[in-house]
């Protein structure tokens, strides 16, 4: 004689979510946290960290050789060595341009890739919100591997001075300078970039695309502009180079002017248009940001 086998019932119904909940601030700062970690590869496996902390380690090599030669050199010499200055490393900074290149597809990319955006945009989540996100995850990180290497250079060449609190005396004037000038170079690449991946679903094509946008631009111009160095005089064709435009922003912040160096020397009004410039390709990227997820906000 077989009997039946026992048979149990579970109750797996659905309960009501009974915690806190945001709003729509709560899911723009969720959503820009998501982006940091995977812009960083964090909780991802190890190939994913690889290249966020090598460019981090790339960019700080020059205030690492600075501070050392200055430490070697300056016991023979009477004073330490500087090879490079403030201004200088804000444009040595710009080498984070590739880590714009793979980590702006990387966040952007595979939410529309993957379809998503549906998901992502249900309420109180909206389009602007979605690239205050995007654009703040990527400043964020940008801000933080350009200004820390400052910092080091600081702390470093006053350590290695003959007397430090005359150093940072000295020096008081880039504790403003560096911080604005970063944060100016940080926010051009940021939104350029999210705004070029923004218009394709693949990562590389996305990250070609915006390697090339900027060597195109800058081949361009400096065709145009010529041997500027020999005669002494730049042309408005400066402008045309993208990649050259927060420079420009940078020179105006410590100087106070055109660096009588640049491609822009000898240009009257230099300086006012180059701001032009930047903030209008600052605002072109931000309207195709905003063009492209407008369909939110219906």
């Amino acid at each position: 004689m077989s009997t039946a086998p026992a048979g149990a019932v579970y109750d797996r119904g659905y309960r009501p979510y009974v915690g806190p909940r945001g709003g729509r601030a709560a899911s723009v700062l969720a959503l820009y946290r998501t982006s940091v970690r995977r812009a960083l590869g964090l909780r991802r496996s190890w190939r994913q960290k690889v290249a966020p902390f090598v460019l981090l380690g790339i960019v700080t090599i020059p205030a690492i050789v600075n501070v050392g030669i200055g430490y070697v050199t300056r016991d023979r010499i009477g004073r330490p060595i500087e090879f490079i200055t403030y201004r200088e490393y804000v444009g040595v900074s710009s080498a984070l341009l590739v880590f714009v290149a793979l980590t702006a597809p990387d966040i952007v990319c595979p939410d529309r890739r993957q379809r998503v955006l549906p998901l992502l945009f249900a309420r109180p989540l909206t389009g602007v919100g979605y690239v205050v996100a995007k654009v703040g995850a990527i400043f964020s990180i940008l801000f933080a591997f350009s200004f820390l290497p400052q910092v080091l250079l600081f702390v470093g060449q006053t350590l290695v001075s003959d007397g430090a609190l005359d150093y940072v005396r000295a020096n008081l004037d880039v504790v403003w300078k560096v911080p604005v000038a970063v944060a100016l170079l940080a926010g051009y690449y940021a939104v350029v970039g999210v705004a070029v991946a923004s218009l394709a679903s693949r990562r590389i094509v996305a990250g070609a695309s915006f390697i090339g946008l900027f060597l195109v631009s800058s081949v361009s111009s400096v065709v145009l502009v010529g041997d500027f160095e020999s005669t002494g005089r730049g042309s408005a064709a400066a402008l045309l180079n993208i990649l050259g435009l927060p420079l420009y922003l940078r020179d105006l912040v410590f100087l106070g002017h055109i660096d009588p160096e640049s491609p822009l020397v000898g240009v009257a009004r230099g300086g006012l248009y180059a701001v032009a410039a930047s903030v209008a390709v600052a605002a072109t990227a931000t309207a195709v940001l905003l063009y492209r997820y407008r369909w939110t906000e219906r």
